[in-house]
């Protein structure tokens, strides 16, 4: 079936993308446009308003009530003949928006990444570490960090879910355009703080669409 050549696509794509980050240095090339080594500092402060209204609180409560009013309008309009139509596909938009920010941050509560922050480059105390490497002392008794993959912007990604929503071509390429938009200004500005390197931003991107390729290949299991 094509979703499960998609979930195998995406698997592989993001096996590959953990790896060639892990071994090259282009996070490094492009975060360092986004500090400045000579006052210590990042381009934007994590206070600094109106971007963290914008791109932090206020997306997040809109994303939220988003899916609040979904679950409002399946609870209360599911026997509306076009809410019957669309019904597996507004609950594949529901779940994935619970179920990835979920999945994604229990990853990142268990793989102890460091963000660009945190690391000795940026002015921290950590050094550069990959998934699948053990940190060494004095680094292994230092706290749990969780930056690995990008949980902020996992919310806008789990919107890719709109894509299933839709059945025209046009109206699906509206969706993930408008979703990337989205997602991409969270992810940038946790960037632009010093919170997140590129990587993580994909990484969590493809996590976030392997995620919902699987959640809709359960829910359409008998088609």
């Amino acid at each position: 079936m094509i979703i499960n050549k998609q979930i195998l696509y995406t698997s592989i794509t993001l096996i590959f993308t953990i790896i060639f980050f892990s071994i090259s240095n282009l996070d490094y090339i492009v975060q360092d446009n986004f500090y400045n080594f000579n006052t210590h500092s990042w381009i934007l402060n994590k206070a600094t308003q109106p971007y963290r209204l914008i791109f932090y609180d206020g997306i997040k409560k809109i994303l939220i009530l988003f899916v609040l009013l979904l679950l409002f309008i399946v609870i209360f309009f599911r026997q509306n003949h076009i809410i019957k139509e669309y019904y597996k596909n507004i609950l594949l938009v529901i779940l994935s928006a619970i179920l990835v920010p979920v999945i994604v941050g229990g990853l990142k509560k268990s793989t102890n990444m460091p963000c660009p922050k945190n690391e000795i480059h940026y002015g921290g105390n950590m050094i550069k570490t990959s998934i699948w490497q053990r940190y060494t002392k004095p680094y292994s008794s230092m706290p749990k960090i969780a930056c690995w993959p990008a949980g902020h912007a996992s919310g806008g990604f789990s919107l890719l879910s709109l894509f299933f929503l839709f059945k025209t071509k046009r109206k699906k390429y509206i969706a993930i355009i408008t979703v990337l938009i989205i997602a991409w200004s969270m992810g940038i500005y946790k960037m632009l703080i010093g919170d997140h390197f590129l990587s993580h931003t994909i990484i969590t991107m493809l996590i976030s669409w392997l995620i919902i390729l699987t959640i809709r290949r359960i829910i359409f299991f008998k088609n």
